[in-house]
């Protein structure tokens, strides 16, 4: 009787001191906005290892569709379960503009200087999301950068900058696409670097101070861009763009340089004066249900090894944390492939922030009401 006790006392001491991820089954909830093969990193790559692991956690991966308008349900559901005492989003993947629009309405929790991996979110997009200070809230999952995309079968000089984009488009008419501000951010972005390029004031709306009358001086831009659609292809989004690359339909459109289904034979070129680019960030809700097995789950996925295998060699995506923490688990060959078309040199005089909210929700609207 007394090595029965001695068992099961022995047996109690082992549960107490097992986390409670290991003592019951978890279902892991993660949703994320973008293109499908958002989903498909984490359904496929990050929650097979993580579940690996984590052997009592199931991870199940639901999107929300691309661009700003996937982000904006998420906020949404978060903004529905408000008053719930746990919600059921546990890790979120999400733009930059709902990214401060949630913190300022305090739905996200303050989680980034709690795993070992947010000592190395040191560039200035895990700090500021369009003029919100976002630090402690957000992981970045990558850094990113849209470029126009070329078929080399059907262009052998692209243009380099947007003067030379509109004469090459007057003389090759609905050989360009691009997808307006519809099912995806890769056209949000080539509208803005239309503003950028066109505008004397480029570098206010990007660091502010904010002012709503600015947008009055974009009319007759706007007139420009309204002309220049007359001799495009609206595509149906950012994969829609490159879908149309791929089969000869179009021959130039912009896309992410972080697309993986960008094929040999197109290639890119970063046009002058520039274009924006952003991350997407790992959050973690305010209330989430499972928020430390949430934190594990982005601590793991923003890990040098992770970000090295997952984001740079499987897509070709830039690492969302510190690339000198990365680049060590890298062969030169992976490490040289991200740099093929838009050089280092490209990315540091012509890779661009998107605007502050404020005037990002003037282009987005302004673009909606006189051109599209």
């Amino acid at each position: 009787m007394q090595r029965m006790t001695v068992i099961f006392t022995a047996l109690v001491a082992i549960a107490l001191s097992l986390p409670a991820a290991a003592q019951q089954a978890v279902t892991l909830n993660v949703v994320t906005a973008g293109d499908q093969n958002m989903v498909d990193y984490v359904k496929d790559y990050l929650g097979p290892m993580f579940e690996k692991e984590h052997p009592s956690v199931t991870v199940r991966a639901v999107g929300t569709g691309p661009g700003d308008a996937g982000s904006q349900k998420i906020f949404e559901k978060l903004e529905a379960e408000k008053a719930n005492p746990a919600w059921d989003i546990d890790v979120a993947v999400i733009h930059q503009k709902a990214a401060g629009e949630m913190v300022g309405k305090g739905l996200l929790a303050r989680y980034s200087t709690e795993i070992p991996t947010g000592k190395l979110a040191t560039s200035e997009a895990a700090k500021n999301a369009l003029g919100t200070n976002v630090g402690g809230y957000v992981m970045p999952m990558f850094n990113s950068q849209t470029a126009i995309a070329y078929n080399t079968a059907m262009v052998s000089d692209p243009p380099t900058t947007y003067d030379a984009l509109e004469k090459w488009v007057r003389a090759n008419p609905k050989k360009f696409g691009y997808n307006g501000i519809k099912g995806g951010m890769s056209g949000v972005a080539f509208i803005v670097g239309w503003i950028y390029a066109h505008s004397s004031d480029a570098t206010r709306l990007i660091k502010g101070p904010y002012d709503p009358d600015t947008k009055k001086s974009w009319d007759p831009i706007l007139a420009e861009l309204a002309a220049f659609n007359k001799n495009v292809v609206l595509t149906p989004g950012n994969a829609g763009t490159l879908d149309m690359l791929n089969r000869g339909e179009i021959a130039m459109g912009p896309v992410w340089q972080h697309d993986g289904k960008i094929p040999p034979e197109v290639k890119l070129k970063l046009i002058g004066p520039g274009m924006p680019g952003q991350p997407m960030y790992y959050v973690v809700p305010a209330k989430a249900a499972n928020a430390k097995i949430a934190e594990d789950f982005i601590a793991l996925a923003t890990s040098p090894k992770v970000q090295a295998d997952g984001i740079v060699k499987r897509f070709n995506w830039y690492p969302g944390i510190d690339a000198a923490a990365v680049k060590p688990q890298l062969d030169e060959a992976s490490w040289a492939k991200l740099f093929v078309d838009v050089t280092p040199e490209d990315l540091a005089t012509k890779g661009k922030p998107f605007p502050i909210a404020p005037y990002f929700n003037d282009i987005l609207e302004s673009y909606e009401r006189k051109v599209q």
